[in-house]
């Protein structure tokens, strides 16, 4: 390795260290807090504690945004699984024209502000007559959480092979049974990987669900905005801290299922 090379490599290392810090020094800081005793975000805190955590229990609101950000989340990712794998083996196996940009318009949801694509939905389901919070927030939710099952399983279709399905028949097995017992095993990875995101970024969406809640149907993080305005104190910091876990309980579940490796190659 040459001189120029090391140098280089020195560079990269410093960089992604440097931006590894930059990432996590938030979270670091929101559980450090959490734990405080101190009535207000105090960094160091003048003494550890779980006043914060004890609180929980019985802050008002919490518990009935966490349940409907729970509800929304399964029950968007489960729509979400069923009509993005039926979109992406359309796009794989379709001999159409225009499949491109199907493709991209399917994902564009991620490309877009939430805000815009807020407006836009809060628009549209205006003129279609749907005004209930609860359906609202349901739609919008699939909406912004099919572009990761899309994404995901189109590229494990990619490299699926579907004579194996045309040899399973030939042994004896329906379409459908073809289906479950050759293509759904070989994708299981790609299904986890994209509920696993989906569910994620439904818990943690703010921009989009803000303009479909109201006084009896709001989500975790509009609720969380709530207590910010009204108290801002270290409760926040505890809802937080468990918002991370779940993220950090998810990587373990996909970890030990499928490997990190092979999350970050979809």
């Amino acid at each position: 390795m040459t001189a120029t090379e090391r140098i280089a490599s020195a560079l990269v290392w410093v960089f992604a260290i440097f931006a590894i810090i930059f990432l996590l020094t938030p979270l670091v800081v929101t559980v450090a807090v959490s734990f405080g005793s101190s009535a207000v975000f105090t960094l160091p805190p003048p003494a550890w504690s779980m006043r914060w955590y004890n609180q929980l229990p019985g802050t008002r609101g919490l518990w009935p945004a966490l349940a409907t950000s729970v509800q929304i989340a399964a029950l968007s990712t489960l729509i979400s699984l069923v009509l993005g794998t039926l979109c992406a083996i359309a796009l794989v196996r379709g001999r159409f024209p225009g499949r491109d940009s199907i493709a991209t318009f399917l994902v564009s949801p991620l490309m877009l502000p939430g805000l815009v694509v807020g407006i836009a939905m809060l628009q549209g389901f205006k003129a279609v007559g749907l005004r209930e919070a609860w359906p609202s927030l349901l739609v919008a939710h699939v909406v912004i959480t099919m572009p990761y099952v899309v994404r995901t399983v189109l590229a494990a279709l990619s490299l699926f092979d579907f004579t194996l399905i045309d040899a399973a028949r030939t042994l004896g097995c329906s379409y459908g049974k073809a289906l479950r017992k050759v293509m759904v095993p070989a994708l299981a990875p790609a299904f986890l990987t994209s509920a696993m995101f989906a569910f994620l970024a439904s818990m943690d969406n703010y921009p989009i669900s803000i303009f479909f809640t109201d006084a009896w149907t709001k989500t975790l993080p509009i609720q969380m905005l709530q207590f910010v305005e009204e108290r801002p104190d270290p409760v926040i910091a505890a809802i937080s801290t468990g918002l991370i876990l779940l993220a950090v309980i998810a990587l373990i579940i996909g970890d030990r299922l499928v490997g990190l490796r092979r999350l970050a190659d979809f």
